[in-house]
């Protein structure tokens, strides 16, 4: 092994399998990539109007519930991310891993405490993070670059700017979320060692 292969060997097994630290970490991703994406292209697109837009009630609520919208899918899409980096470690227990990380996605969403006329979707959200999930193991396992994105089309559905006036701007709006998604994933190599993650993870399904 090379010198830069010892030391990423190092740093990968100095990182946790805690499933504790590793649901607050799920968790906070999901809410992190949704709000900054929302909120760092809302600022970027209204300038000097920004401060102004979120104090009108009506664009407050819109934006509102873009973030929450947003959330709920960029949830799945961090547990999907991190479905397919421990994969490869839960070789015939595909299904314990991907049902446990629904399971922490879905009490993520619980907690954070969706406004009342969204906790209807918020809990039909939840609730399908297991399929959703179960549906991603019959392709390949893929990182964050290349990961299909469910928040991707819910981000364009709902960013409470009128269409006219994000015309050529789709790739830039997915770009800045696929930006925070892979910046999500290099933390969570970081932070945690995959091959007693994935056990402690199935274990808990057994």
């Amino acid at each position: 092994m090379t010198l830069l292969g010892r030391w990423f060997a190092r740093r990968r097994a100095a990182g946790t399998a805690d499933p504790g630290a590793f649901a607050a970490f799920l968790a906070a991703q999901g809410a992190f990539v949704a709000q900054k994406t929302v909120m760092d292209y809302c600022g970027v697109k209204l300038g000097v109007n920004w401060q102004r837009a979120q104090a009108e009630p009506m664009f407050a609520e819109l934006l509102a519930d873009c973030r929450w919208r947003v959330y709920f899918a960029a949830q799945a899409d961090v547990a999907a991310m991190a479905e397919s980096w421990l994969r490869p470690f839960a070789r015939g227990r595909e299904r314990a891993l991907a049902e446990a990380l629904a399971g922490l996605a879905a009490a993520a969403v619980r907690r954070a405490g969706a406004p009342e006329r969204l906790a209807a979707e918020a809990e039909a959200a939840a609730a399908d993070y297991a399929a959703r999930l179960a549906r991603r193991q019959l392709a390949a396992a893929a990182p964050a670059n290349t990961l299909a994105l469910d928040a991707g089309p819910v981000l364009l559905e709902t960013l409470p700017i009128h269409p006219d006036l994000r015309h050529g701007e789709r790739v830039s709006i997915l770009g800045g979320l696929r930006m925070h998604m892979v910046a999500a994933q290099q933390e969570m190599e970081r932070q945690f060692a995959p091959a007693p993650l994935a056990a402690v993870l199935t274990a808990e399904q057994s």
